[in-house]
C-alpha cells in the first residue's frame, strides 16, 4: 500500500474545531453516558443515522439502563428494535446487558479489549465505545473514516482487505489526541457522513482538511478509496399473504436461523399463493394480487408480489397467529420489508 501519510498529523487541529462549529446534533450526544453510547454504537451498526434518531430515544424511554435491559423479554426487545433491522444485534445487545450486570458489576468495561469479549461488539464498536463514553485513546475506524483516511494519504491500498484496513486503524491510532479522543473519532465519523462522501461526490470545497489532502492536490479524491467489488445481490421472488379475518391479519414466526430469524412476518412463500394456502390448510377466499415492492437485504435483493384474502374460519396453521391492530402496534415486531404492505407503517 502507498500513499502520502505525512500530513495526517496536521489534521487534528483543524478537525476538531470543524466539529465544535457542525458536529451533528444527535441525541445520544446531548448527555452522554456509557450505557447510552453502547446502545447508540449497536444501533447506528449498518442502519442510516436517521433511521436510529427516534428509535434510541424510545428505545432509552422504556429501557433507561443496563439493568433494564437485560431484563427485558425478547419479544418486546424486538418490538422496541422496530424498522432498525438486522435483529441480531438487538439478541446481543441484551446478552451484552447482561454479562455487564453479572460479569462487571453493572458498569460498562472502559478497556477495549474487554468491550471486544462481549456479544456483537468488534474492533470499531470497542473502541467508539471506549473513547466517547471515557476518553480512552482508541480509534474508532469504520467505512467513513477508512474513506476519509485513503482520500488524505491518496491511500491505494484495498479497504477491503483486512491488511489495509488494520494499517489505516493504526495511522488513526497515531493521530488520536490527548485529550477529545472521543470528539476526534465522531468529527473523522461526521466529516465522512456529511462532506467527504462515498460513491465519488466529496464536497472539498466545503473540507476543514483539503489543504491538508493528497487526494484532493492530486485530483483522484473522488476515485478514493479503492474497494474490491461486491458481488452482486441474489435475488428472490417471494410471495407475501396478506390474510385478513375481520380487523385482524395473519402472522407467522419466521424460523430460528437464517434471515429475519424468529421476527414474526406476513407469511411468505415460493410459487403460487394458492398452492402455499393449500399446503397449510388455509380456508380463505381465493388470493387476489395486492402490490408489488422491492427490499433489500446485505445480500439478497426481495422481489416481492403480495396476495390478499379473507377468511372466515378462526383456524390458524401452528406458529401462525391472528393480529389485531393493536397488536401491531404494541406487541408483534415486523421487519421493514414489509413495510409496503401495511400502509401506516411506512
Amino acid at each position: 500500500m502507498t500513499g502520502n501519510f505525512s500530513r495526517l498529523g496536521g489534521i487534528v487541529e483543524p478537525l476538531l474545531r470543524w466539529y465544535d462549529v457542525c458536529a451533528r446534533p444527535l441525541p445520544w450526544r446531548e448527555s452522554p453516558t456509557p450505557y447510552g453510547v453502547l446502545v447508540s454504537e449497536i444501533m447506528l451498526q449498518q442502519t442510516r443515522v436517521e433511521a436510529v434518531r427516534e428509535r434510541y430515544v424510545l428505545f432509552l424511554r422504556e429501557l433507561p439502563d443496563l439493568q433494564a435491559l437485560a431484563a427485558v423479554p425478547e419479544e418486546r426487545l424486538l418490538k422496541l428494535w422496530e424498522g432498525l433491522g438486522y435483529y441480531s444485534r438487538a439478541r446481543n445487545l441484551k446478552r451484552c446487558a447482561e454479562r455487564i450486570v453479572s460479569e462487571h458489576g453493572g458498569t460498562v468495561p472502559r478497556d477495549p479489549a474487554v468491550l471486544r469479549t462481549l456479544p456483537g461488539i468488534g474492533d470499531y464498536c470497542a473502541g467508539s465505545i471506549a473513547s466517547i463514553a471515557y476518553g480512552v485513546k482508541a480509534p474508532a475506524v469504520d467505512g467513513n473514516v477508512l474513506r476519509v483516511i485513503s482520500r488524505l494519504a491518496a491511500s491505494d491500498g484495498d479497504i477491503s482487505l483486512p491488511a489495509v484496513k488494520k494499517e489505516l486503524t493504526g495511522r488513526v491510532r497515531e493521530l488520536l489526541p490527548e485529550r477529545r479522543c472521543g470528539d476526534f473519532n465522531q468529527a473523522l465519523m461526521d466529516l465522512g457522513a456529511t462532506v467527504c462522501l462515498p460513491n465519488g461526490a466529496p464536497l472539498c470545497e466545503e473540507c476543514p482538511l483539503r489543504a491538508l489532502c493528497e487526494g484532493y492536490a492530486r485530483g483522484t479524491a473522488a476515485d478514493l478509496p479503492v474497494r474490491t467489488k461486491k458481488p452482486p445481490r441474489r435475488k428472490e421472488a417471494v410471495g407475501v399473504l396478506l390474510l385478513r379475518r375481520k380487523d385482524c391479519l395473519a402472522l407467522r414466526r419466521r424460523p430460528a436461523k437464517g434471515l429475519l430469524a424468529g421476527l414474526w412476518e406476513l407469511p411468505t412463500f415460493s410459487g403460487s399463493a394458492e398452492a402455499f394456502l393449500a399446503q397449510n390448510g388455509v380456508a380463505c377466499t381465493p388470493p387476489v394480487p395486492a402490490g408489488k415492492a422491492t427490499h433489500i437485504f446485505t445480500h439478497v435483493e426481495w422481489r416481492m408480489t403480495a396476495y390478499a384474502a379473507e377468511s372466515a374460519d378462526a383456524g390458524l396453521p401452528q406458529g401462525w397467529v391472528w393480529a389485531a391492530p393493536e397488536d401491531m402496534e404494541a406487541v408483534y415486531a415486523l421487519p421493514s420489508a414489509f413495510s409496503a404492505f401495511l400502509p401506516h407503517r411506512k
